[in-house]
C-alpha cells in the first residue's frame, strides 16, 4: 500500500456486517434530550421560594410531561404536570421548593421521564448572590446574572458567579454585543507581572484600538490597547497589567474603546496554580489550564482530574484515584476529598506528591462511604476551592473513570484499574512483546528502496535457516531471500538477483504485491500474493490471491490463477484491499472444532472439493476485517468464515503452526500491536477465531510502517526463541527488513485426541438376540495428529454369548489416544436341547400313554414351554413329536413312532407282536381271560360281544365293567370270560363296542 496515517486502534468488533440502519427513537425523548436545558436555578430567596427554570433551545414545541427534577438527592423529585409544554425559544419556571429545597451546595438535575436518564444537570458550591444561569441563554456557561429572571431571558450583563462545577475554581464568565473578541486566558498568581490574554474567533481582523480591560476594583482606570492594535482571525494577544494586579478573588472585564460596553468578563474566586483559560480556546468552559500559555494557544489538559471512582465493592472499600496530568510533579498534600455531603471530607496526608503522569489513590471508605447516587469532589487544601468533581446516579458495574485516561469524560470502564491508567470499553490489551527486546536491520540496503510490504517463511525442514519470501508493492516483485553467513538476507542468485516481477494470467498488469503465503509449507505447490489493485490502473479496486509457480523460471512470472474476492467483499478502495494472506491447514482447523460460517457446523473439508488441504485467510486494510475462503483450483471461492481484528486496518497475516496461532498485524497506525489469534474451545465463540492477546512491538523497535510479518519454525528454537521478521514499507534508515526474536511455544501444543466410534451390522434384531455372525466395523478421525496404525479393522463375532463387546484402541502420533467399545452384543445361534419321555420309538403299550418333553436353552433361554403333539396311524401306531423355540429363534424338535393297544387281555401276551394291533392274545384253552378296554371318559360302559371264530361278533354279552381306572381323559373298563376248551391254536375272535366303534380282540388258544 502507499503508507499513510490512519486512526489507531478500533474497538473489537463482531462478526463483520453491514452497518445498521437507523432506528428512530420516541419523538418526545428525543427532542427533550436535544432541545430543552437548565437554564437558570434560583437557591435562597425566590419568589415564592425555590425554583429551577428550563429553556427549548430547539425550534420545535417539546412536551415536558413527566420529566423529573432532582436536587444531588435522589429521593427528592419534582414530576413536571401533563400537557407541560415549552414552544421553541421558550422558558418554563419550575417552582420545587414544596418538592425539596435547593442549598448552598446542592445540584439542579433534568431527567427524563423514565427518573433515570440524565437530560441536563448544574452543580454549585456556594449559594449565588442573584441566580446562577446560562449566559449567553440556553447555549453558555453557567454564571452568577445580574440579576434574576424567572421564566424570561438571562440577564448576564457583568456577571461574577461561581460555576461550581468541574471546570476549575474560576467563575464562568459571559461575552457582550457581536465581538468576535474574548478574554482567553488570566494570569493572577502573583509573579512579576499578571496579564490577562485575548483571542480573535472570528474569521476576520478585528481593531481593538482603545479597547480597555478593567479587574473588580472600579476606582482602577482601565488598562487600554495601544491605537493601531488589530487583532487577525484566529491571533492572541497578552495583554500586561502594569498599572495594577489582578487579586485571588478577583474579575477582568474587558471594554470596548468607550470603555463601557463590555465585551467579556471572567471573574474567580482564588487564584490558579496556572492560570485561567477557555477549552478550547476561544469558546470553552473556563478551567484551570495544565500550564502558563501566555500568547498562544491554551494547554487544556486538566493538571489534576479525579480519575476513577470506586463506589460499590472495591478493596478495601470505596476509594478515589487522582491522576496528575502534567510532566512534572505535583504536591497535592491537605488537599479535600468529599461526596455530596459538605461534612464528609477525606484530607490527602502531608507531603504527598504525584509523580508526572502518575495516579494517588484516597482510600476514602474510613472517612466516609460512596453511595449510588452522589458525587465526588476534589478540592484544594482551603476545602472551598473547587479543582474537580464528578456526580453519578447509580453504581457502576466496575467503576467510573475518564475515558480516555485523565483527559476524557467520565464513563463506564471495562475493568477496574486502581492507581493505573484506566481501561476503556473498547481499549485493547496489549502486552509486551513476547520475545527479545531488540531487532536488527537484515537486509541489503540495496535490496528494496520502498514498498516492502509481505513476507513468508519457508521452513528448511532442519535447524538450519530456511526461505524468506517477500513482495514488493510497486512496483509488483517477488523476492526469495536466503540468509548469507553474516546474518544477512539476501536475494537468491539467478533470475531471483533482483526479484521476480508479477502479472496478472494475461501477462500484463503491475501487481500491488501485498502479502504472501505457501501452502503445506512448501513453495513447490505455488506461492500465492494478495493484492489490492492493477498499479497500472491505480484508482480500480481488484482484491485479488494469485498463484505463481515459482519453478518455471525467468525474471518475470504470470499468475496461474486468479481469485478475484471483489464479488464476496465489502465496497473498498482501490488502495483498501487485501493486505495480507495466510494458509490454514485443514487439520488443524479440524482438531480445534474450527465451525464453518456457512452451514454452522464443525467445519468439514469434504464440502469444498477441489481446495486442497487448507483455507487461506486474508486481511483487509479497508474494513480490519480477516476472511476465511476456501479457492478452488477452477478459480471459485467459497467465504467459510470472518472475523474482525480489533484494527482499523489488517496489514499482513502469518499462521504459526506450531503454536496454531495466526498472527494479525498492524503497522506504525497502531504503535506496531500485533494480535495472536486462535480457534476458541468453548463457550459463545467456540469454533471461531478470537484474540489470545494483542502484542506491543519489541521495545529496541521504534513505531515504524511494519506492513509486514512472519516467524520462522519451531525447529529453529534456541533458549526459549526464535527468529521473527518484519518488513517495513517505509525503508527507514535505508533498510526494509528486519529481524527479531519472539518466544518459542514452549508449552507443548494442546493434544486434540483422536476419535473412533463402532457400529455394529446388521441391525438388532426385535429379540435382541442375533442367531448369526455379527460384524463390528469402525471409524477413526484423526485430532492434532496423524494416526500411528491405521484404524482397526472389522471384527466379526459368531459365538454365542450375551452383551459380547470389542473394544479397540488408537494412538496417534503426538501421544494422542482414545478407545471405543461397541454396544452390547448377545448371540444365540443354537437351537435348544429337547428331550421327549413316556414313550420309547417302536414300544408298544397298553392302555393310555401320553408323551411328554422337556426342553433347555443354555444362551437365551425358552420362549415358551416345550409343546408335544401326537398323529395317530393305523393299528395303533402313533408318533409323538416335541419342539421348542428359544428367545433368539431358534427352534428344535424330536419324534418317536410308538404303538398304544387301547383293547387287550390283562396279563396275556400277544402272538405276531409287531404285526398289527390284531395280534392275538395267548390264553390257555378253558381258562378264565380278562378283557380290558379304555374309551374316553363320558361314554357309557362299553358292550362285549360274543365270540366268534369266524366273522365280526356281534351278539351282546353285556356291558363291561369300569375298574375305576382313568388317565388323561380316559377310562378303563373290563370283563372276565372263560375261554372255550377247544383245540390249542384256535383263535377266537370277541368285539367291544364304544359308542360307534367296534374294538376286536383276538385270543388264541394254547395247550
Amino acid at each position: 500500500m502507499e503508507h499513510r496515517a490512519r486512526v489507531a486502534l478500533a474497538a473489537i468488533a463482531g462478526v463483520l456486517v453491514a452497518p445498521l440502519a437507523g432506528v428512530a427513537l420516541p419523538a418526545s425523548a428525543a427532542t427533550a434530550a436535544g432541545s430543552l436545558v437548565i437554564n437558570e436555578v434560583e437557591s435562597s430567596g425566590g419568589d415564592p421560594g425555590d425554583w429551577i427554570e428550563l429553556y427549548n433551545t430547539g425550534d420545535e414545541a417539546v412536551d415536558a410531561s413527566g420529566l423529573v427534577l432532582r436536587d444531588n438527592d435522589d429521593s427528592h423529585a419534582y414530576v413536571i404536570d401533563a400537557g407541560a409544554t415549552v414552544e421553541a425559544g421558550a422558558y418554563l419556571a419550575l417552582d420545587v421548593d414544596a418538592s425539596f429545597g435547593l442549598g448552598g451546595s446542592d445540584s439542579a438535575r433534568l431527567f427524563d421521564t423514565d427518573g433515570t436518564t440524565l437530560i441536563d444537570s448544574y452543580t454549585w458550591t456556594t449559594q449565588a448572590t442573584t441566580t446562577y444561569g446560562r449566559c449567553p441563554d440556553g447555549t453558555g456557561d453557567f454564571a452568577t446574572t445580574a440579576a434574576s429572571t424567572k421564566g424570561a431571558a438571562n440577564d448576564c450583563a457583568g456577571d461574577t458567579g461561581d460555576t461550581g462545577g468541574t471546570g476549575g475554581t474560576g467563575d464562568t464568565g459571559s461575552t457582550g454585543g457581536s465581538s468576535t473578541v474574548v478574554l482567553n486566558e488570566v494570569e493572577s498568581n502573583g509573579d512579576t507581572t499578571d496579564w490577562v490574554e485575548l483571542y480573535n474567533t472570528g474569521t476576520e481582523a478585528v481593531d481593538v484600538s482603545g479597547w480597555g480591560v478593567l479587574d473588580n476594583d472600579s476606582s482602577h482606570t482601565p488598562l487600554t490597547l495601544p491605537a493601531g492594535t488589530t487583532l487577525a482571525a484566529g491571533e492572541f494577544y497578552a495583554v500586561d497589567m502594569t498599572d495594577f494586579g489582578l487579586g485571588g478573588a478577583d474579575s477582568a472585564t474587558l471594554y470596548e474603546a468607550d470603555l463601557t460596553t463590555v465585551v467579556d468578563t471572567y471573574s474567580w474566586t482564588a487564584h490558579a496554580t496556572t492560570t485561567y483559560g477557555r477549552c478550547p480556546d476561544g469558546t470553552g468552559e473556563w478551567v484551570t489550564t495544565a500550564a502558563s500559555t501566555k500568547g498562544a494557544a491554551n494547554d487544556c489538559v486538566q493538571p489534576l482530574v479525579i480519575n476513577e471512582v470506586e463506589s460499590s465493592g472495591g478493596d478495601p472499600g470505596d476509594w478515589i484515584e487522582l491522576r496528575n496530568n502534567t510532566d512534572a510533579a505535583l504536591d497535592i498534600s491537605g488537599y479535600v476529598l468529599k461526596d455530596s455531603d459538605d461534612t464528609h471530607a477525606f484530607v490527602v496526608p502531608d507531603a504527598t506528591t504525584i509523580d508526572a503522569g502518575g495516579y494517588y489513590v484516597a482510600e476514602v471508605d474510613a472517612s466516609f462511604g460512596l453511595g449510588s447516587s452522589d458525587s465526588a469532589r476534589l478540592f484544594e487544601a482551603d476545602g472551598t476551592t473547587l479543582v474537580d468533581s464528578y456526580t453519578w446516579t447509580a453504581h457502576a458495574d466496575t467503576t467510573y473513570g475518564r475515558c480516555p485516561d485523565g483527559t476524557g469524560d467520565f464513563a463506564t470502564t471495562a475493568a477496574s484499574t486502581k492507581g493505573a491508567a484506566n481501561l476503556c470499553e473498547g481499549d485493547l490489551v496489549t502486552r509486551a512483546w513476547p520475545g527479545g527486546t531488540d531487532v536488527t536491520a537484515v537486509d541489503d540496503a540495496d535490496l528494496v528502496t520502498t514498498n516492502l510490504s509481505g513476507l513468508a517463511y519457508e521452513a528448511s525442514g532442519t535447524s538450519e535457516p530456511g526461505t524468506l519470501w517477500a513482495v514488493q508493492n510497486g512496483p509488483g516483485t517477488l523476492f526469495r531471500l536466503e540468509q548469507a553467513d553474516d546474518g544477512q538476507w539476501l536475494a537468491a542468485d539467478g533470475d531471483w538477483a533482483s526479484g521476480v516481477t508479477l502479472h496478472y494470467a494475461d501477462g500484463t498488469g503491475n501487481v500491488d504485491a501485498e502479502g504472501v503465503a505457501i501452502a503445506d509449507g512448501s513453495a513447490d505447490g505455488g506461492v500465492y500474493v494478495s493484492t489490492e489493485r492493477d498499479n497500472d490502473a491505480s484508482s480500480v479496486s481488484r482484491p485479488s490471491v494469485l498463484r505463481y509457480d515459482v519453478s518455471a523460471g525467468g525474471t518475470t512470472l504470470d499468475a496461474t490463477t486468479e481469485w478475484n474476492l471483489a464479488g464476496d467483499l465489502p465496497t473498498l478502495g482501490a488502495n483498501s484491499g487485501l493486505e495480507g494472506i495466510a494458509w490454514l491447514p485443514d487439520a488443524d482447523l479440524v482438531a480445534a472444532g474450527f465451525v464453518d460460517a456457512t452451514t454452522g457446523e464443525a467445519y468439514d473439508p469434504a464440502d469444498y472439493p477441489g481446495h486442497g488441504d487448507g483455507l487461506f485467510a486474508v486481511g483487509v486494510e479497508g474494513t480490519g476485517g480477516v476472511y476465511v475462503y476456501a479457492l478452488a483450483e477452477d478459480g471459485s471461492y467459497t467465504r467459510v468464515a470472518d472475523f474482525a481484528s480489533g484494527f482499523d486496518g489488517v496489514m499482513d497475516l502469518d499462521y504459526d503452526g506450531a503454536s496454531q496461532t495466526l498472527y494479525v498485524v498492524c503497522d506504525d497506525a497502531c504503535e506496531g500491536v500485533i494480535g495472536e489469534f486462535a480457534i476458541a474451545s468453548e463457550g459463545d465463540d467456540a469454533g471461531t477465531f478470537v484474540a489470545d492477546v494483542y502484542d506491543e512491538r519489541p521495545a529496541g523497535m521504534a513505531n515504524l510502517a511494519n506492513e509486514g510479518f512472519t516467524v520462522a519454525a519451531a525447529a529453529e528454537c534456541a533458549d526459549g526463541l526464535k527468529p521473527a521478521f518484519w518488513a517495513d514499507d517505509s525503508d527507514t534508515d535505508g533498510y526494509s527488513l528486519r529481524e527479531g526474536t519472539v518466544e518459542c511455544d514452549t508449552e507443548p501444543a494442546a493434544v486434540v485426541d483422536p476419535t473412533i466410534s463402532a457400529s455394529v451390522s446388521p441391525a438388532v434384531p426385535a429379540s435382541g438376540w442375533y442367531t448369526g455372525p455379527v460384524t463390528v466395523s469402525f471409524t477413526c478421525v484423526e485430532g492434532s495428529a496423524a494416526l500411528v496404525d491405521a484404524c482397526p479393522e472389522d471384527v466379526v463375532l459368531d459365538e454365542d454369548g450375551a452383551d459380547q463387546s470389542v473394544t479397540a484402541s488408537i494412538e496417534a502420533t503426538d501421544g494422542g489416544t482414545a478407545t471405543v467399545t461397541s454396544e452390547p452384543v448377545s448371540i444365540d445361534a443354537t437351537a435348544p436341547v429337547v428331550r421327549l419321555t413316556k414313550v420309547a420309538a417302536g414300544q408298544t403299550y397298553r392302555g393310555v400313554r401320553t408323551p411328554s418333553c422337556v426342553a433347555s436353552d443354555a444362551t437365551s433361554g425358552l420362549a415358551g414351554e416345550c409343546e408335544v403333539t401326537v398323529r395317530e396311524g393305523s393299528n395303533g401306531w402313533r408318533v409323538a413329536t416335541a419342539s421348542a423355540t428359544d428367545v433368539a429363534g431358534n427352534t428344535a424338535s424330536v419324534s418317536r413312532r410308538y404303538r398304544v393297544l387301547t383293547a387287550f387281555v390283562r396279563g396275556a401276551s400277544q402272538a405276531g407282536a409287531g404285526s398289527g394291533a390284531g395280534s392275538a392274545f395267548r390264553v390257555g384253552r378253558g381258562d378264565r381271560a380278562t378283557l380290558v378296554v379304555w374309551v374316553p371318559v363320558g361314554r357309557s360302559a362299553p358292550t362285549l360281544l360274543a365270540a366268534t371264530r369266524a366273522g365280526s361278533p356281534h351278539a351282546a354279552l353285556g356291558r363291561m365293567g369300569a375298574t375305576g381306572t382313568a388317565q388323561d381323559g380316559w377310562a378303563e373298563y373290563e370283563a372276565v370270560v372263560r375261554l372255550p376248551s377247544a383245540k390249542a391254536g384256535t383263535t377266537w375272535r370277541y368285539g367291544v363296542r364304544s359308542g360307534g366303534d367296534v374294538s376286536l380282540l383276538a385270543v388264541r388258544l394254547t395247550r
